[in-house]
C-alpha cells in the first residue's frame, strides 16, 4: 500500500519547515502568496490529502454528527436525512449516516461504531426490536449528547424529537368513525415502541370517545411490511364478523392491505374504509388514493441538527426534560370517504 504524503514530505522536499508548509496549505495570512502558491502546487502534483479528521482531534472535536436509522429505503427516513444534511452543511457539520436495518444487534454495532469515531452528537431513531438504554451509556458518561428522533427512549439524559403519535391517531380513528365505521381493525407495529404505542392509545382512546367498545381480536402487531399487510387482509377475511375500516400505522403496509382488498373483491371505500400513517408518496399512487397523516419529516430533521449543532456550539442548551412535538396533519382522501 503506498505511503501517504505528510507536510514533512512537502517540507523536506522544498526545503521548508513543516510549520511553513503547514499555515501555507491552511492560507494562514503570515505567509506570503508566492510561498502558498508554490507549496500547495507541490501538494497537489504529490498527491498530499488534508488528514481533517486528525487536525479535528486536536481540537477535541470533529464535526461529524452520528446519524443511526432503521432504514434508508424508506421515504420518510430520506425526508428526514434531507433535512438534516441541509442545516449540517450550512453549519460546517457533516454526518455519518447508519442504518440498523431494525435489529437491536446491529443498532449496538453503529453504536459502538459511532463511539469510536469520535462523532461530536449522535442521533437516533430505535429499531423495531431494541430493548434497553445500556448501548448508549458511554455517550451519556461522556458527556456525548443523544438526541433520539421519531421512534424514541425517554432518558433524563436525551433529548427528543416526535409528533403527537396520540392525537394523530385520535383523529385517524375518529374521522373513520365519522364516516360510519363502527368496527376498526388496527394492524400496527411493536408496541414497545413509541409510535406504535401510542398511536394504538389514540385508537383507543377515539373508540371510548364515541362508545365503541375496543375489541382485541381486531388489533394485529406486525412488522408492518407489505407482507404483513397483505397477511392482515387473510385474516380479515376469515373473521365471521368483518371490520368496515382499518387504520394501519404506515402507509407501505396500508396499499399492501388496500391491493389485498381489491384482489379478495372488496370495493373500498364502500366495503370497508382504509387509512394509512406518514403521507409517503405511495399513498397518492394507489387507487383510491390513500387517507393518511402527513407525518414532517425533513422538518423533523432540520430541528434535530439544528438542535443538536445549537447545544455543541453551546448558543442554546438541549432541553432534556422536555420532548419537542412537531405538527402532524390528517390528510383525508377517497379511501376512507365512505358514504354514510
Amino acid at each position: 500500500m503506498e505511503k501517504e504524503v505528510t507536510i514533512y514530505d512537502i517540507a523536506k522536499i522544498m526545503l521548508l519547515s513543516p510549520a511553513t508548509v503547514s499555515r501555507a496549505l491552511n492560507d494562514h495570512p503570515a505567509i506570503n502568496s508566492k510561498t502558498k502558491l508554490s507549496v500547495m502546487s507541490k501538494a497537489a502534483e504529490l498527491g498530499y490529502r488534508s488528514n481533517t479528521f486528525a487536525s479535528n482531534l486536536r481540537r477535541k472535536n470533529t464535526n461529524t454528527l452520528g446519524v443511526i436509522v432503521p432504514r434508508l429505503d424508506s421515504s420518510f427516513m430520506s425526508a428526514v436525512l434531507a433535512g438534516m444534511e441541509a442545516v449540517a452543511n450550512q453549519a460546517g457539520y457533516n454526518l455519518l449516516i447508519s442504518q440498523s436495518l431494525e435489529s437491536h444487534a446491529k443498532e449496538k454495532t453503529n453504536v459502538k461504531t459511532m463511539y469510536n469515531s469520535r462523532v461530536d452528537g449522535l442521533l437516533v431513531s430505535v429499531a423495531y426490536d431494541t430493548e434497553g438504554f445500556e448501548h448508549f451509556d458511554n455517550f451519556v458518561k461522556k458527556n456525548i449528547p443523544v438526541l433520539f428522533f421519531d421512534r424514541v427512549f425517554d432518558h433524563p439524559a436525551c433529548a427528543s424529537i416526535v409528533i403527537d403519535n396520540v392525537q394523530a391517531g385520535f383523529e385517524i380513528t375518529s374521522h373513520l368513525i365519522e364516516r360510519g365505521c363502527r368496527r376498526i381493525m388496527h394492524v400496527t407495529g411493536n408496541l414497545k415502541r413509541n409510535v406504535y404505542a401510542e398511536r394504538y392509545q389514540g385508537y383507543r382512546n377515539a373508540l371510548a370517545a364515541n362508545g365503541l367498545v375496543p375489541d382485541e381480536s381486531l388489533v394485529l402487531i406486525t412488522d408492518l411490511s407489505q407482507k404483513a399487510g397483505a397477511e392482515a387482509i387473510e385474516q380479515l377475511s376469515e373473521m365471521n364478523e368483518k371490520p368496515d375500516g382499518i387504520f394501519i400505522t404506515n402507509d407501505i403496509c396500508a396499499v399492501a392491505c388496500v391491493q389485498a382488498l381489491k384482489k379478495n373483491g372488496y370495493n373500498i371505500p364502500e366495503d370497508i374504509a382504509v387509512a394509512g400513517f406518514n403521507n409517503d408518496p405511495v399513498s397518492q399512487v394507489i387507487e383510491p388514493n390513500l387517507t393518511t397523516v402527513f407525518y414532517p419529516g425533513r422538518e423533523m430533521g432540520e430541528v434535530a441538527v439544528r438542535t443538536m449543532i445549537n447545544h455543541l456550539k453551546g448558543i442554546q442548551k438541549m432541553d432534556t426534560a422536555n420532548q419537542v412535538i412537531l405538527k402532524s396533519e390528517l390528510i383525508v382522501r377517497e379511501s376512507s370517504m365512505k358514504k354514510h
